[in-house]
């Protein structure tokens, strides 16, 4: 019978029988007792297969996404997420492709088979945002693979039925992993939050990263003007390619982040720095005020450019802070000029199903630029916490090889 447990652990890269959950499997697992960088934190293990709960599908993970969050819940920061979640251990993964292996009982969208793409937001589906106001304000969101255990660096993973997309039929399994996180929260973040029209500019920081080549495509989507930020000419080529009409070289500016107890020539450095940015931007947009929309997710060390930079009335949407979560900035900047702070967090399953429609029809491009074999998943999270990467990166995980798409190749 599908489902049954009559295997112990099945090697990776090869498939367990027609839909037989192995009793084992293995996986990347966190520890509180050795948080630290990724080479540190992250160790093998074999852990036994979770079960599904009624609303709940196991997923045979063919490949899994990189996202900075396995670097947090590695090195344990701001906080432990065993703290949160209570389990012993955490397996990372915030992105994952893979096939259906085995449907909770009121689960009836999805069977054993179906290959999919999961979206990363869990909710509770009873409370009032999730019936009717906004899923993402849940009382009990998650992030899966972060605030949860059961993330997608593991044989199988399990998440919820709703989280469920159908995963591009001429993509690659480790392609169509990379995407889904970076995705959906750009598109919240600009169509929905920032409510980004056509003709209006943007800011992109961090334009050649995963989130900033979808916020460059979106933006291009819908008739706007994306401008990216990036640090050398190869991450500025990228972001042409992928939809900035203009870049600028952060580089060119050494003075414009925000440091902790600026001196008072040390604050008239920056301020000149992010004059002569706001100009740059003018001339790279084409326009002679500066951006309807920033997109914003480095935090400290930008942010006060960001409120500075951007025009009046313009809005400075945020989803994440990887250089710090306390923000300084001028507030007369804001309230003179009447501008916006949006805070973003992910998507909710509607947005998504739009997002992933925009990359089924062909009209988002995922960036993923580098692959990783399995044993090499910490090495993958230890080059994103350092920068030496661009666009997205992907991981095989029971893909035994790369350029493969369906399960019918791998039988």
């Amino acid at each position: 019978m599908s489902g049954e447990r009559n295997v112990d652990l099945v090697a990776l890269g090869s498939l367990p029988p027609a839909f037989v959950v192995p009793r084992r499997m293995h996986a990347w697992l966190i520890r509180q007792d050795r948080h630290g960088h990724p080479l540190e934190s992250f160790r093998e293990e074999v852990v036994d297969t979770p079960e599904p709960g009624p609303n709940e599908v196991l997923v045979l993970s063919m490949a899994a996404g990189v996202n900075y969050n396995g670097v947090w819940a590695g090195l344990g920061k701001p906080v432990s997420v065993l703290d949160a979640h209570k389990h012993p251990f955490h397996i990372a993964g915030s992105d994952c492709s893979g096939i259906v292996w085995k449907v909770g009982n009121a689960v009836t969208r999805w069977k054993a088979g179906d290959e999919v793409v999961i979206h990363c937001n869990q909710t509770c589906g009873e409370c009032p945002a999730c019936n009717g106001y906004d899923p993402m304000g849940c009382d009990n969101q998650k992030i899966w693979g972060y605030e949860t255990p059961w993330g997608s660096f593991s044989q199988f993973t399990l998440v919820q039925g709703q989280q469920l997309m159908p995963k591009p039929k001429d993509m690659t399994w480790e392609e169509s992993a990379s995407y889904a996180l970076d995705l959906c929260t750009a598109y919240r973040m600009l169509i929905d939050r920032a409510e980004l029209r056509p003709g209006e500019t943007a800011l992109i920081w961090g334009g050649a990263g995963g989130l900033g080549t979808f916020a460059c495509q979106l933006a291009r989507l819908v008739g706007a003007v994306p401008v990216a930020v990036v640090s050398s000419e190869d991450k500025a080529e990228m972001a042409r390619k992928f939809g900035a009409v203009g870049t600028i070289n952060r580089k060119d500016f050494p003075h414009l982040a925000w440091t902790p107890n600026e001196t008072p020539e040390r604050k008239k450095q920056r301020m000149d720095a992010a004059k002569a940015f706001g100009k740059a931007f003018m001339k790279a947009a084409g326009t002679s005020r500066g951006p309807d929309v920033v997109f914003e997710h480095p935090g400290q060390e930008t942010f006060p450019t960001s409120v500075f930079v951007a025009a009046k009335m313009g809005r400075i949407v945020i989803c994440a802070a990887t250089t710090g979560f306390d923000l300084s900035f001028d507030v007369r900047h804001l309230w003179m000029r009447q501008k916006k702070i949006i805070g973003s967090h992910f998507a909710h399953a509607e947005e998504c199903w739009r997002a992933n429609d925009l990359v089924l029809q062909g009209k988002i491009k995922p960036c993923m630029t580098q692959v990783y074999e399995y044993r090499d998943i910490p090495k993958a999270h230890d080059d994103m916490m350092h920068n030496r990467h661009m666009g997205k990166l992907s991981c095989l995980v029971n893909a035994p090889r790369t350029g493969l798409k369906t399960r019918s190749e791998l039988v």
